[in-house]
């Protein structure tokens, strides 16, 4: 098994391509250990000392360090949990849980916008996203303003203000004149 990795705009952040289907549909987000033991491979990958967050895509593996550590210590450590978990034959997730992304449901004058909102953040914005190794999912839309949240690479980025600002918000406002602004939200 060869294990690419790319690099992401967000320098704590390092992205693990495993050749294989990570996740069948959406995403799981694990910016902190905890809930981690519902997927094997995140609960391996949370064992390195030094790992911060995992963020898991379709086809890739997306983790983040704290500021202590150096990747050069940590990521043949990652290689080998990642390579580990699909030698073992375990599932990626076992049942319920691990922060899948949904959307909000909308509903009343504001339903036709948000329909056109999430249309689109998924044809336009997710995949541009998913290549630095991160996610971007719809928390709402009130007043004009879109909340949006920011996953795996894109949390934390140094440039995830400037992508929000300058390519998402000029993008859906050109689309949907409804929309007079974007703001990242945490969960």
């Amino acid at each position: 098994m060869f294990i690419q990795t790319e690099s992401t705009p967000n320098p704590a952040t390092l992205k693990f391509l495993p050749g294989q289907t990570v996740l069948d549909a959406g995403t799981a987000d694990f910016p902190t250990s905890d809930g981690a033991e519902v997927s094997p491979l995140v609960d391996r990958i949370f064992k390195v000392p030094g790992v911060a967050g995992v963020f898991l895509g379709n086809d890739f593996v997306t983790v983040t360090k704290d500021e202590a550590t150096e990747w050069d210590h940590i990521k043949p450590a990652i290689l080998g949990a990642i390579m580990e978990h699909y030698q073992s034959g375990q599932p990626v997730m076992t049942g319920e849980g691990g922060g899948a992304s949904g959307h909000a449901e909308h509903s009343g004058e504001d339903a036709e916008i948000v329909v056109q909102i999430k249309e689109l953040l998924d044809t336009r914005v997710r995949p541009a996203v998913a290549q630095d190794g991160g996610d971007i999912t719809f928390h709402g839309f009130e007043r004009g303003v879109v909340y949006l949240h920011m996953q795996g690479a894109c949390a934390g980025c140094p440039s995830s203000t400037i992508t929000l600002k300058m390519g998402i918000e000029n993008l859906l406002r050109h689309y949907i004149p409804e929309v007079t602004e974007v703001r990242p939200v945490g969960v």
